[in-house]
């Protein structure tokens, strides 16, 4: 994941003291993100996380907390309710903008999505909201009381079982959440949505993200998690998620700052801490990851260095062989390159001159396979392949490159 991780706390809505994680992307910020965790759930769901590390990737930093009386919070749970979950939020927004940069972004999970669609009209500097499997009508969640909600109407509080805990709840919260109007806070709320649900949501039915859509006006966007189960435990649904959140959200903030104004290229590449190998790229205002495979010890999660390499080559090459087909006025129709890299001994290479193949060393080789769409002569093919080798990062990878290297 690329992003390095800060533990702090701030007050909540009742003065109790919130545990939060700050997640923050390797290299420059483009904006804050506030993510609200699912009922009962806490800032270190893997959801979370894999959500955190997703919009990382593009820049943004990810502020995740435990609302009051939940994981590493003060406070008693049943003194809390939906009411004061939104309070938590406009708190945890008000101190990211005391201390950092207001929210841009506001995520929420299950009922952390009704969370930031109850509170994101009143964050102003919020300019876009993502939920996933948030529920329509916060009074689903006491659905998951079953035969305990009857006590709690009768006597004022019981213990409630909720996904392997035992919770204290009173009265004031079975009214609290029958009284909320999501849809109305939605109708209202004029910021783009994007929902994300599962149909098999066997927790909060798909249904919920139909009324939600159907509140809310443009622009607003549904996205399917196809077979994911409500709190995301397979990774690759959490992932998937990350991504189209993240890919989504990027729209609606300013265009990236590219990381360097120097007449030079600047590429910046950083550890993650993730893995053994994957580094951070930011290359001008792209974000990218470079690793090894899983067989090599990686995560696979992004190109390995000499997968770079053949992709320099293979762009190289079709951009200059477009600029001589246009140049030319020739329809060589859509170009494409293939590579592949390969360390072989020297000897072995037919293409080598008899200098080059002396010694018993291995050198690098890279093939490379052009396709044009069009129709091409054989004095053309010739003529494509020595253009090819004018590339110019043929030339550099054919010559003696110079690096010089500094340490801070």
């Amino acid at each position: 994941m690329a992003f390095n991780t800060q533990r702090l706390q701030f007050a909540g809505h009742s003065g109790a003291t919130l545990a939060a994680r700050l997640d923050l992307p390797n290299g420059p910020l483009r904006a804050y993100a506030l993510f609200a965790h699912c009922f009962t759930c806490s800032k270190d769901l893997a959801a979370a996380r894999r959500v955190a590390a997703e919009l990382a990737r593009e820049g943004i930093a990810v502020l995740r907390f435990d609302f009051t009386g939940l994981g590493s919070s003060e406070g008693e749970f049943a003194s809390t309710n939906f009411s004061s979950n939104v309070g938590d939020l406009l708190s945890a927004a008000d101190y990211l903008r005391r201390h950092y940069q207001a929210p841009s972004l506001l995520i929420g999970h299950s009922l952390g999505g009704a969370a930031v669609l109850a509170v994101a009209g009143e964050i102003p500097e919020v300019r876009a909201v993502a939920t996933v499997g948030a529920p329509a009508d916060v009074g689903h969640v006491l659905k998951n009381f079953g035969a305990s909600l009857e006590e709690i109407e009768a006597s004022g509080a019981a213990e409630v079982d909720l996904a392997g805990r035992r919770f204290l709840v009173k009265k004031q919260f079975v009214e609290d959440a029958r009284a909320q109007r999501i849809k109305d806070a939605v109708a209202r709320m004029k910021k783009p949505l994007l929902i994300l649900h599962a149909p098999l949501d066997q927790t909060v039915g798909i249904e919920n993200a139909n009324e939600i859509f159907l509140a809310a006006k443009h622009p607003k966007s549904f996205v399917s998690l196809d077979k994911a189960d409500h709190l995301l435990t397979d990774p690759e649904d959490a992932a998937f998620a990350g991504r189209i959140i993240s890919g989504w959200l990027t729209r609606y903030l300013a265009a990236d700052t590219p990381q360097g104004t120097e007449p030079i290229e600047h590429v910046r590449v950083t550890e993650t801490g993730e893995g053994k190998f994957q580094n951070a790229v930011q290359a001008g205002g792209h974000r990218l990851f470079v690793d090894e495979p899983e067989a090599a010890g990686g995560l696979d999660s992004g190109p390995s260095p000499y997968d770079f390499l053949s992709i320099a080559l293979g762009a190289c090459t079709s951009m200059t062989l477009r600029l001589y087909a246009e140049h030319k006025k020739l329809n060589l129709g859509r170009i494409g390159v293939d590579v592949s890299h390969a360390k072989i001994h020297a000897k072995d290479c037919e293409e080598c001159t008899n200098s080059e193949r002396s010694g018993d060393g291995r050198i690098d080789r890279f093939d490379r396979i052009i396709s044009v769409g069009g129709e091409v002569s054989e004095e053309l093919r010739g003529k494509i392949a020595e253009i090819a080798d004018k590339c110019p990062v043929h030339r550099t990878l054919e010559s003696v490159a110079k690096i010089r290297t500094i340490v801070k």
